[in-house]
């Protein structure tokens, strides 16, 4: 299956090594998947939705709010492929871009930053969530958050910081805040390197949290089911 991966942003030089940028860790990730890059933070959109059979928007350190010049083509090219009922999947940045582009409101969170490993409890079991899990963990790293559902839209699951961790709107795109791309090496250098911005106290707690056991390999199965999932 051809995916498109709309990259919203690059890892750091000094984090390369460690897993590489994020179109490798998404192909770590969902390693079934035949993933096509698009260098979205650059300006660079496949020609229209239909180059590919579904995408994913990853994760930025822009926000959605900020409306720099390539969010907004993005956020227009994401309207495309819902009125093209393409498979979408928004990943932290990319699942608020989604709900902001579907009429949703995205704003600093009132908690500040949500960091670390994060239980996320399912509010809805929808047919392509197997194996089901009433609640996963995963890793976060995320200062913004979904704060209004787009109308219609149907949420997921949540984390006690985290009121919109995942929706679904119609039948074809889906919102994840979480990182199920990140490996805990990621995580954890990506907290150091960005103490001084969330908070000594807050980065102690998060790492502690690494320890935790974690559901990505879930999330994968999840997402591979949606977007094989039958839409007739």
């Amino acid at each position: 299956m051809k995916v498109g991966l709309l990259e919203c942003d690059h890892v750091a030089d000094d984090l390369l090594e460690l897993s590489g940028d994020y179109g490798d860790m998404f192909q770590a990730l969902l390693p079934d998947l035949e993933f096509v890059r698009y260098d979205a933070c650059r300006g660079l959109l496949p020609d229209h939705p239909e180059s590919c059979a579904a995408y994913i928007c990853t994760g930025s350190h822009f926000s959605v709010y900020d409306r720099t010049d390539w969010i907004l083509p993005l956020r227009s090219f994401i309207q495309q492929v819902y009125d093209s009922r393409i498979p979408f999947v928004g990943i932290c940045f990319g699942h608020q871009l989604l709900a902001d582009a579907l009429g949703g409101l995205v704003q600093p969170a009132p908690g500040g930053w949500a960091v670390g490993t994060h239980t996320f409890e399912l509010h809805e079991r929808e047919s392509w969530m197997e194996p089901y899990y009433a609640s996963v963990n995963l890793m976060m790293m995320c200062r913004d958050q979904v704060t209004a559902l787009p109308e219609n839209a149907l949420l997921l699951a949540s984390t006690p910081d985290c009121p919109t961790g995942m929706f679904l709107f119609g039948h074809t795109m889906l919102g994840i805040q979480a990182h199920p791309e990140f490996s805990v090496a990621y995580e954890r250098a990506l907290l150091e390197k960005r103490r001084h911005l969330i908070g000594s106290q807050k980065v102690d707690i998060a790492l502690d949290t690494l320890t935790h056991p974690l559901h990505q390999h879930v999330i994968a199965h999840w997402i591979m089911s949606f977007f094989h999932a039958d839409r007739t």
